[in-house]
């Protein structure tokens, strides 16, 4: 049940989609990054300025290695840059460090979307748990496991816990979009670009929220072959 040809296809499907917008996405902020910011800012004077400018003292701004690892964590309250985007001058890197200084934004008033998503991050982490427990028995129950978990049960479980992976997919977009409409109208209204340098910024914070679009249309084919599944299993026993 688990391994079936058509799960598998819609993963290696989406899995390939994946690769070629991280593939886009990098191109363009190594593009993006041969042209010098006109003003002379690094990502972390960026970030700086933009938490001044909304009076946000109590987020750090750090550097971390990896490309494209730039996040922000609402725990630690931490903007974290990658060194490409901590020390880069070009527009690219601007645009990432706002980016994520404009979720520190969205904390610091309460963004509701943020806050859901925060909320669903434990469920997220059981689901995970619950499904690696159902993976270990198919695996290792072979022909016995519809003994240990019968399949209708295994189905609404898995269903279940894909709906809250699926979920928290869904809502990073609009969290995702909003960081990055901050980004772009803070970077804009302050000048921290020129009309060319702005157009780069918006072409890499395009591409960086189309892998959270492939990632949710990913998430959300396979709940719905989950639900075909069970859908048509219920049938079959009318």
């Amino acid at each position: 049940m688990m391994y079936d040809p058509i799960l598998l296809i819609i993963a290696v499907i989406f899995m390939i989609v994946s690769m070629l917008v991280s593939w886009q996405l990098k191109r363009k902020f190594r593009e993006y990054s041969e042209t010098p910011l006109r003003n002379g800012m690094s990502g972390a004077e960026v970030a700086h300025q933009m938490l001044r400018d909304y009076r946000i003292y109590d987020v750090e701004v750090t550097c971390i290695p990896g490309e494209l690892t730039d996040h922000y964590n609402p725990v630690e309250k931490t903007v974290n840059l990658s060194e490409e985007v901590y020390y880069g001058r070009n527009a690219a890197a601007a645009a990432v460090a706002a980016h994520e200084c404009g979720h520190a934004v969205q904390h610091a008033t309460a963004y509701s979307m943020l806050e859901l998503r925060s909320a669903l991050v434990p469920v997220q982490a059981i689901s995970a748990t619950i499904l690696n427990i159902i993976n270990v028995v198919l695996l290792l129950g072979g022909i016995f496991a519809s003994q240990i978990i019968p399949i209708k049960t295994a189905l609404l479980i898995i269903i279940a816990c894909n709906l809250a992976f699926t979920l928290f997919a869904v809502i990073t977009l609009p969290v995702e979009f909003d960081a990055s409409k901050r980004a772009l109208q803070w970077i804009e209204r302050n000048r921290i670009v020129t009309a060319s340098e702005y157009d780069m910024a918006k072409s890499a914070l395009n591409w960086a929220a189309l892998t959270y679009v492939v990632a949710a249309l990913g998430a959300i084919a396979q709940l719905l072959y989950y639900v075909i599944r069970y859908i048509g299993l219920t049938q079959n026993e009318d």
